[in-house]
C-alpha cells in the first residue's frame, strides 16, 4: 500500500489505539522512510501526549500510555553489535501490557522475538511512502494496511 505522510500518520494512531499488548512492531526502511513518524503516530494512538524526541541519540525512550500501557521506543541505528542490546533494557522486553517499536531492528536481527510484527517502510516519488506489514509467529492482529 502507498501512504501519504497524513495516511500513515492515520493508520498508525489506529494501530496504537487497537493493538493488543505484549506487541514488538520491527520497523524497517532506509533513513527518511517514514520509520519515526510511524512511531510516534502509534504511541499517539496508544495514549502517549508526551513530546516524542527521536531515540537516534538515546537510543531507547519510555512512555505511558493508556490503559496502563507501557510504550517503548527503540533505534538501533548506532549499535555496534547485536550484544549492546542488552544494556538497553532487551531482555526486559515484551511485559504483559508492552508495546515495543524497533527502529532499525536489523541491527539486532538475531536477538529480535519470534512473535512480532514486520513493518517495512520505502519513500517513493512525490513524499509517498510504500508500506507493507507481516505478522511472524502468534503476533497479535493489527488493522490492516489501507489508507
Amino acid at each position: 500500500m502507498t501512504f501519504t505522510e497524513a495516511q500513515l500518520v492515520a493508520w498508525g494512531e489506529r494501530l496504537g489505539a487497537s493493538a493488543a499488548t505484549p506487541l514488538f512492531v520491527a520497523l524497517r526502511g532506509d533513513l527518511g522512510a517514514g520509520k519515526s513518524v510511524l512511531a510516534r503516530a502509534i504511541a499517539r494512538g496508544a495514549g502517549v501526549n508526551a513530546i516524542m524526541p527521536s531515540p537516534t541519540f538515546n537510543l531507547v525512550f519510555r512512555y505511558t500510555g493508556s490503559a496502563g500501557r507501557e510504550i517503548v521506543h527503540m533505534d538501533l541505528y548506532r549499535i555496534e553489535k547485536p550484544a549492546d542490546v542488552w544494556a538497553l533494557g532487551w531482555g526486559d522486553l515484551g511485559s504483559e501490557n508492552e508495546l515495543a517499536l524497533v527502529e532499525w531492528p536489523e541491527r539486532a536481527e538475531r536477538l529480535l522475538p519470534p512473535d512480532r510484527w514486520e513493518i517495512s517502510l520505502d519513500a517513493a516519488s512525490s513524499g509517498l511512502r510504500r508500506v507493507t506489514a507481516a505478522p511472524l509467529g502468534t503476533a497479535p492482529d493489527l488493522p490492516a494496511v489501507s489508507a
